[in-house]
């Protein structure tokens, strides 16, 4: 180990980043590497899909978060593998550096989508990971409309104004609930051939009910939000096919111009290169101080890390990844200083999941809440979580602005590419 230790965190997002603060004045160097130059607040990432936000609005640059930390270096780069008998990080090449040595290493990489054993599919049904994803989402359910304005054929445009979202969890719920928004509320009066508020919106969730980690009196309570809002949801339904054309559940066929994926995430296949054992999402069996086993100067958190608590594994959720990220830095520090390393320990501050305009679920605790004041409740908390003044005070503006008007300011599309079958003149 050099004079002063190296610490090399993965990964910008929440766990990477508390991890980065919770070393802030330590006697250490600390290098952040991430494949964009920004922190996401994923929690509001379906806002930008849905036309209610701007990217801007949702992250913040990871080296203007970490500017009065002296001793952190942020660079733009893309981890391809660990090398742990070299302790390095294999880089992208050809950008100069192609390595970059550790003494210590804290993987807080994320998550992408996870398509069941069929990655063919997603090429006809975005997940919602990146800003990236997000836009496209915007596009492509922008451009449905459009397509719809111009096609007169009654089938072409029914299936042009047919959205199916998989997955009923809290993306999937959100995204239902805000694109049901946009057809009836934001877009009622922009369009002269169609009606945008008879869009038919389907939910599809394999398991028995929606936001199954939420209790029952709240899923139920989400599935009327949907219902009144026309969404149709149809639960223990699970999909077989996905295709330019739209889904298969069982022997039934949905004919779709749009389908979003909302079913599934897989660790970051950062995680392979370690050599040790993984979860069926590829997620790293943590040991209870957020070590590797086997590999006692590398730390996992977030949606890398497999660990159980109470008999059951923690969530995917921003709120863990803040936390192990937090206690994997800390942990850091006490083996640096030749102390025993502590187990980590999740507090759990809620779940929340919001259905569209004034209505959403929470559960804080033994408070359970759902409608009007669940609604307030999230609101508040995720304008609280949000990094930057102006982040807060844009979000702010402009969901004021949406509630009162029920209009959504965002609505642009963007890309060089049109529909599909189109040509550019």
């Amino acid at each position: 180990m050099s004079s002063v230790p190296e610490i090399v965190i993965i990964g910008g997002g929440f766990g990477g980043l508390d991890a980065a603060r919770a070393l802030a004045g330590a006697p250490v160097r600390v290098t952040i590497l991430d494949r964009h130059n920004y922190h996401l607040f994923q929690p509001l990432l379906y806002q930008v899909a849905t036309a209610s936000l701007s990217p801007g609005d949702i992250a913040s640059p990871i080296r203007w978060v970490l500017r009065r930390q002296s001793n952190i270096t942020v660079l733009l780069a893309d981890a391809r593998a660990i090398d742990t008998v070299a302790n390095q990080v294999q880089l992208d090449p050809g950008h100069g550096r192609e390595a970059i040595a550790y003494d210590y290493l804290i993987l807080a990489a994320g998550a992408t989508h996870a398509y069941f054993g069929h990655p063919e599919w997603g090429n006809h049904a975005p997940g919602l990971k990146t800003l990236d994803d997000a836009l496209e989402i915007r596009r492509q359910v922008l451009l449905a409309f459009e397509a719809a304005e111009r096609e007169t054929d009654p089938d072409a445009q029914r299936r042009l104004l047919t959205f199916v979202i998989v997955g009923g969890g809290p993306t999937g719920v959100e995204l239902a609930g805000a694109l049901a928004e946009i057809a009836r509320q934001s877009l009622k009066q922009d369009f002269r051939a169609i009606r945008p508020e008879s869009a038919r919106i389907l939910l599809i969730e394999g398991g028995p009910r929606l936001l199954s980690t939420f209790p029952e009196a709240l899923s139920a309570a989400a599935h009327a939000s949907l219902t009144r809002l026309g969404v149709e949801v149809r639960t223990s339904s699970i999909v077989t096919t996905v295709d330019a054309d739209g889904v298969g559940i069982g022997d039934q066929r949905i004919t779709a111009q749009t389908v979003l994926w909302a079913a599934g995430v897989a660790a970051s296949p950062l995680a392979k290169s370690l050599g040790v054992d993984l979860d069926r999402a590829g997620r790293v069996a943590a040991e209870p101080t957020l070590a590797v086993a086997g590999h006692p100067r590398i730390f996992v958190a977030g949606d890398m890390c497999a660990l159980a608590q109470d008999g059951a594994l923690l969530p995917g959720v921003a709120q863990v990844a803040k936390q192990e990220g937090a206690h994997a830095a800390r942990n850091v520090l006490r083996a640096i200083n030749g102390q025993p390393l502590a187990p980590f320990r999740y507090r759990d501050y809620g779940n929340m999941a919001t259905i569209g305009r004034g209505s959403a679920v929470a559960e804080i605790g033994s408070l359970k809440a759902s409608g009007w004041f669940a609604w307030l409740i999230w609101l508040f908390i995720h304008i609280f979580w949000l990094i930057g003044f102006r982040n807060r005070a844009s979000v702010l503006g402009e969901w004021a602005w949406s509630y009162v008007t029920l209009q959504r300011r965002v609505r642009l599309i963007t890309g060089e590419r049109l529909w599909p079958g189109s040509r550019r003149l």
